[in-house]
């Protein structure tokens, strides 16, 4: 999910049409007028991750936020309209088997620049949980039902443009069916530009951003995106994560060597970064899911499981993109291009092959041995 706006159609189907009549209210999407507050988090058991924090540049507020009723061009609002269709849909809820809510805290509190907004949450009427402004990023633990850890590990990042946080069916939802299958699953909330913290309100910087995917959809050109504004945080999270991660390895039953990302949309982009970014950092495997393309990709990167929807109106090319850099490289990749799943298909059913997704990545998980219990 790049953006959210949800926009009701008959029979509870959602597409971009005649968006100058499908501009809901803020009231239509929430179900109310206000937003409530997250709780702030809290240390596991009293006691931060034993790594030094790195110091953190200061986090600049993005100036100017623009009701999309009035002021947006006509390509960011049908970006708007249809970006992240995952916003368009209820997510399908799975049986929660695994007990989560772990809270770890990325960093110690107050060594990370504020945004200089609170932190909040906004929750679509029929739809998923919105998170905004986050600059105290966390992991959230999702561990199996005892006896059933195989010792692989993934990290969930969800999407949301850099600028808010899909937390449930990209991130809360997908992890519990990981867990599920034996996996233990954190979901990563990483940091976002500063942002109105309403789904009507898109920061200026995110409407440029989103004219620049739109002209890219009709020229191809840039081949490859700019970073997104909240991108190099939300990287810089990542990697703390995976430090997290591999140093509690033995306490959660991990093999260290057995770390994964899974991202959708923005947290693919975030994703692919990790694969092919420091190698002390580098997930052992990652699961992109309707991403973009991030390059250069060097010989020993992390080995892929890519899926995409061919109708996906605003990234349709980076799926095959992302597989030819991976296998010019030489490195593993398996990609899967879905005639219908528009963009956002995330675990919700629709009638259509995209609904399978999970099923083949357990495939793929098998083939490469990460779902055998692991060698002690």
């Amino acid at each position: 999910m790049l953006l959210w706006c949800v926009i009701p159609q008959l029979e509870g189907r959602f597409a971009v049409l005649n968006w100058r009549q499908m501009v809901p209210s803020r009231a239509s999407l929430t179900g109310q007028p206000d937003r409530s507050g997250i709780q702030p988090s809290a240390v596991v058991n009293g006691q931060y991750p034993a790594i030094p924090a790195t110091p953190r540049p200061t986090v600049t507020p993005k100036a100017g936020f623009r009701r999309r009723r009035t002021v947006m061009s006509p390509r960011s609002r049908i970006a708007s309209l249809g970006l992240a269709a995952t916003l368009l849909w209820t997510m399908a809820s799975a049986p929660a088997t695994a007990a989560g809510g772990s809270i770890i805290p990325l960093y110690p509190k107050g060594s990370v620049a504020p945004l200089g907004v609170p932190e909040s949450q906004t929750k679509l009427k029929a739809g998923p949980t919105l998170i905004f402004n986050v600059s105290e990023p966390t992991l959230e633990l999702f561990r199996p039902a005892p006896g059933r850890a195989n010792g692989t590990a993934m990290i969930v990042a969800p999407g949301g443009g850099f600028v808010g946080l899909e937390y449930d069916a990209g991130g809360t939802d997908i992890a519990r069916r990981l867990a599920q299958q034996g996996i233990t699953a954190l979901v990563l909330k990483y940091r976002t530009i500063q942002s109105s913290g309403d789904p009507m309100q898109m920061p200026e910087a995110h409407l440029k951003e989103m004219d620049t995917l739109m002209a890219r959809v009709k020229t191809g050109l840039p081949v490859e995106m700019p970073p997104f504004a909240g991108e190099p945080h939300a990287v810089e999270d990542g990697v703390r994560a995976m430090a997290i991660v591999r140093q509690h390895a033995q306490e959660w039953g991990i093999d260290p060597k057995r770390v994964g990302v899974i991202g959708f949309s923005a947290g693919a982009y975030l994703a692919a970064d990790l694969a092919i970014g420091d190698k002390a950092s580098r997930p052992d495997f990652v699961v992109l899911l309707y991403g973009g393309l991030r390059t250069p990709v060097p010989a020993d990167a992390s080995p892929a499981f890519i899926a995409a929807a061919a109708d996906d109106p605003f990234q349709p090319n980076d799926a095959v993109q992302l597989f030819t850099a991976w296998r010019k490289a030489g490195v593993a990749a398996e990609l899967h291009v879905y005639a219908h799943g528009g963009h956002g298909f995330d675990l919700k059913p629709n009638g259509a092959t995209s609904d399978h997704w999970f099923d083949e990545l357990l495939w793929w998980m098998r083939s490469r041995g990460l779902m055998s219990p692991a060698k002690k």
